[in-house]
């Protein structure tokens, strides 16, 4: 039984950087459990288990327009310092959270600070990364 779009499926995995820095595994936790094709995870994992038979591991080298896509400046946004408040305290590579309009939170990092304004990033982490996972199928979840 071959995974096809629409299973729901069960995966470990291990996830590094281009230079073999890893950023997340499942190793110690229950395995990851996703619909496939319904973009519950990157479009590049999503596309890359496809076809997998339990048991099977595959090594998913995802560019990143197929990751977290490409670093975009209009997600850089320079706030006057102020709006701060006058013990902010924060370093440049900290991540802050801030409330959007729509009440929901997203996180930031902070890229520059100078006397007037804070620079955040708003981009994910790992947005202009090339990712490498491997994957290894543990089930396809019969509903």
């Amino acid at each position: 039984m071959s995974v096809q779009c629409g299973d729901t499926i069960r995966v470990h995995y291990t996830g590094k950087l281009t230079d073999g820095t890893q950023f997340d595994s499942s190793e110690g936790r229950d395995p990851l459990e996703f619909h496939v094709g319904s973009g519950m995870v990157i479009p590049g994992f999503d596309n890359g288990v496809i076809g997998m038979e339990i048991g099977e591991t595959r090594v998913l080298e995802i560019p990143a327009k197929d990751a977290y896509g490409e670093k975009s400046e209009d997600m850089m946004v320079a706030i006057p310092r102020e709006e701060f408040g006058p013990d902010f305290t924060a370093n440049v590579g900290e991540q802050l959270m801030i409330q959007l309009g729509d009440g929901n939170q997203i996180p930031v990092t902070i890229c520059q600070i100078d006397e007037n304004t804070v620079t955040l990033d708003a981009n994910p982490h790992l947005a202009g990364q090339d990712l490498i996972f491997t994957v290894t199928l543990v089930e396809v979840v019969v509903d």
